[in-house]
């Protein structure tokens, strides 16, 4: 008896108490802001970044000009340093150096967190345009098409269907290294479970909530995928 009352008072005391659970809503709601604000801007980032990489790699040195091999160039250094640092790292040095003095927490963030998903994405995005047979990018180019409007028709959305898992384990993994933003004072979802338990000394229910919410974002996502990749075997058939 005495372990279901305490259970059921540092439930109380973990969200009942002082609206507590509006404080996980709140968090909640910014994890979500982070999270798609990075995926964006990781897309864009890595898509381009993928393409001048592939372009490079794919065209006959004979044909590869200055500009393209400079592009090349600092493309490989951004996914050499972004990959080979910490995140947290890249964050810190966002928020206390390169913007130091801002407010905005959660621009920083989502920046810091779109330029580190980009990266990852870029490789991503580069083995599934590797995958396509070469055939593919001589037939669109036999039919009047540039290099650009090729990827985007044809190549590109081959690759994506390759690509698929891999991508969706990437925002998986972004969405639960949001958790880290508590280093800069971004009161997320983790941030909230940490000031909760700080209040009333009650560490099991707080913490258990989140990882909780965070298995249950996984979960959706993971079956939004299959959802997915069932469509589009459908669509091939």
């Amino acid at each position: 008896m005495d372990f279901w009352a305490n259970l059921q008072k540092d439930f109380y005391q973990s969200f009942v108490e002082g609206d507590r659970w509006l404080s996980y809503l709140k968090g909640l709601g910014v994890t979500i802001k982070l999270t798609l604000g990075a995926l964006v801007i990781g897309l864009v980032l890595g898509i381009l970044v993928a393409v001048v990489r592939s372009l490079h790699d794919q065209m006959d040195d004979r044909r590869k000009n200055v500009f393209l091999n400079i592009l090349n160039a600092i493309c490989k250094l951004y996914t050499t340093v972004i990959r080979g640092t910490p995140m947290m790292v890249q964050l810190l040095i966002m928020y206390f150096v390169i913007f130091a003095g801002t407010r905005n927490q959660e621009g920083v963030a989502i920046l810091a967190f779109g330029i580190n998903s980009g990266a990852y994405v870029s490789e991503i995005v580069r083995s599934g345009i590797m995958s396509i047979d070469k055939g593919q990018m001589e037939a669109g180019r036999s039919l009047g098409f540039n290099y650009i409007q090729t990827m985007w028709y044809i190549i590109i959305p081959q690759a994506l269907k390759n690509i698929l898992p891999a991508l969706v384990n990437e925002l998986i993994a972004l969405v639960k290294e949001t958790s880290i933003v508590t280093v800069i004072g971004l009161v997320d979802l983790t941030k909230a479970a940490i000031l909760i338990q700080s209040k009333t000394y009650q560490a099991f229910m707080p913490f258990i909530a989140i990882a909780l919410v965070y298995l249950a974002i996984v979960m959706l996502l993971t079956s939004l995928l299959g959802k997915l990749e069932r469509r589009l075997r459908n669509s091939d058939r």
